[in-house]
């Protein structure tokens, strides 16, 4: 695979994204932020804040080079040497309780050794947090990735369902994120599959992100809420913060590696609460939402 030809493959994205959100918002612009990384390479973060919908959202593409970092040298085994990533992260905090949050990752990542070894490989992942889970959009949000995966194996939905679950998951909390999504990491050439196939499916996983984003913004947007409702968005957010902060592997990796701290905490709400052991109602919508906050929940069938 051609890493220039993926890179400007990711740049296309961020901006098909953007200009995707801004329509559905009507309201809000993305600010552009170019920046560079002094080791090598460099990105652009675009933000929207205070749109008609989105309260806060970041579209990151970032395309970095250089040295391979010691935290990365020593946990492969592979040793000194040069290191490629490229990639999309997006993280979308609206302002209403009814529409979720959403998060995309698509990125690609090579190294090469002093002996002249190389190593190349696809992640990346799609995730929806309701502050409300909605069976019929959950439904909805699951399927629509069961069909993405379908086109490429059989095998990658319930495998990369089942990756999310255990990722997105707040063990402190005992609970998900939210609904989970999918999930994938090193995705390499095998004898399955060659690097080119690998890249059409995070080409297909990245471009499905806008249709299923603003399908669910459009349906939601103006779903009445009030005082109570905001409070628990805030809670939710709250959720949100603490597993980011302590198990994201992406926020991790940037913070050890002296990654640009602005670019990398993007995805953390404008605002967000933690009430001393709060506890929902019995019967009520929030408590609800919790009883959903499990892992290995069949969304796709109609055990939901």
């Amino acid at each position: 695979m051609n890493k220039q030809v993926i890179t400007q493959y990711f740049q296309n994205l961020q901006t098909e994204i953007c200009q995707a959100l801004e329509t559905a918002d009507r309201v809000g612009k993305f600010a552009s932020d170019e920046w560079t990384r002094p080791g090598g390479g460099g990105g652009n973060t675009r933000i929207i804040q205070n749109g008609a919908i989105i309260e806060k959202g970041g579209v990151n593409f970032s395309a970095v080079f250089g040295e391979m970092p010691e935290v990365l040298a020593k946990r492969d085994g592979f040793g000194e040497g040069e290191f490629y990533a490229t990639g999309v992260s997006i993280v979308m905090h609206p302002h209403s309780p009814r529409v979720p949050i959403i998060h995309l990752n698509v990125r690609y990542f090579e190294m090469q050794n002093a002996r002249g070894n190389r190593r190349a490989w696809f992640g990346g992942g799609i995730d929806l947090t309701p502050h409300y889970v909605v069976a019929e959009d959950a439904r909805f949000f699951h399927t629509q990735l069961k069909q993405v995966c379908d086109r490429h194996h059989p095998d990658y939905y319930p495998e990369f369902k089942k990756w999310a679950d255990n990722y997105f998951y707040i063990q402190h909390r005992q609970e998900t994120r939210g609904i989970g999504g999918i999930f994938f990491d090193r995705l390499t050439e095998n004898q399955t599959f060659s690097l080119a196939q690998r890249f059409a499916f995070v080409q297909s996983v990245g471009e499905a992100f806008a249709p299923i984003y603003t399908a669910l913004m459009q349906k939601n947007q103006d779903l009445p809420f009030g005082e109570s409702e905001k409070q628990w968005q805030m809670l939710r957010r709250g959720r949100y913060v603490e597993f980011n902060l302590v198990y994201d592997a992406g926020t991790k990796f940037g913070l050890e590696t002296s990654g640009r701290v602005e670019s990398i905490l993007m995805s953390l709400p404008a605002q967000a609460a933690w009430l001393y052991n709060f506890v929902p109602e019995a019967h009520s919508s929030e408590a609800q939402t919790l009883s959903y906050l499990q892992k290995n929940v069949d969304w796709v069938g109609s055990g939901a």
